[in-house]
């Protein structure tokens, strides 16, 4: 496997702490340990994810080394973690990627979408007026997901009360007002429903760009793409 660019031996101890959070193990592509890691170093979650196989197959001399040293040692891999986190810079993107070329891609699916305007109450606006948390935004993973219902439900049954739109509103801690309104978002995109409407709606640009990225693809992309990212809402 190729390795990342922005990737140090010294971020092994990282992963290994993760590793190590009960259950004990490789944790899920999406989970939210993998993903915070992964938008901190600025490395997409699927190479962490890699690694933490590497990790617990113990393939290099190096590895073995670390195992042998914090396995069995959580406040020694704590003291270790504390450190490498204490490194001048380290966290601090403009100093410890000075330098480095940063492309976001993965970033911006787990960053609140940027929309006009009060919307919810829980656009980027009101967060910055301190009436919303970041968390309580609406990212574009949130769409991924509500596509994948949408795929999976008829126009009819877009509403509140259909038992799969609450089940996905329980999930993602959103509500169901927000996951019909979306759908109905997705409906102006949907080339299938010929719809002439034309609609005004903060969000319009990103249900755009989220139907052309996964509507045209194979149907089963998407649906793995949304099971996957379940693990990051249960958390």
């Amino acid at each position: 496997m190729a390795k990342h660019p922005l990737w140090s031996d010294e971020y092994w101890l990282l992963l290994m702490q993760i590793y190590l959070r009960k259950p004990v193990g490789v944790k899920p592509l999406y989970s939210k340990q993998v993903v915070g890691l992964a938008l901190e170093l600025h490395i997409p979650p699927q190479f962490l994810y890699e690694q933490m196989f590497r990790l617990r197959a113990l393939d290099t001399p190096q590895i073995e080394k670390l195992w042998e040293r914090y396995g069995k040692s959580p406040r020694r891999l704590a003291r270790g973690v504390q450190l490498l986190r204490q490194m001048k810079g380290f966290g601090q993107a403009s100093d410890f990627y000075d330098g480095v070329t940063i492309q976001e891609s993965f970033e911006r699916d787990f960053k609140p979408i940027e929309v006009d305007g009060s919307w919810m109450k829980t656009d980027l606006t009101a967060v910055k007026a301190g009436e919303a948390k970041e968390s309580d935004c609406l990212m574009p993973i949130h769409l991924v997901m509500v596509l994948d219902l949408y795929f999976r439900l008829t126009p009819s049954t877009m509403v509140k009360e259909t038992p799969e739109v609450v089940e996905l509103s329980r999930l993602m801690s959103v509500p169901t007002g927000t996951i019909v309104d979306v759908m109905e978002v997705f409906r102006v995109c949907d080339p299938y429903l010929k719809n002439d409407d034309f609609i005004i709606h903060p969000l319009l640009d990103s249900c755009f760009s989220t139907w052309r990225k996964y509507a045209d693809d194979k149907p089963e992309r998407l649906a793995s793409l949304a099971a996957q990212l379940k693990n990051y809402f249960k958390e």
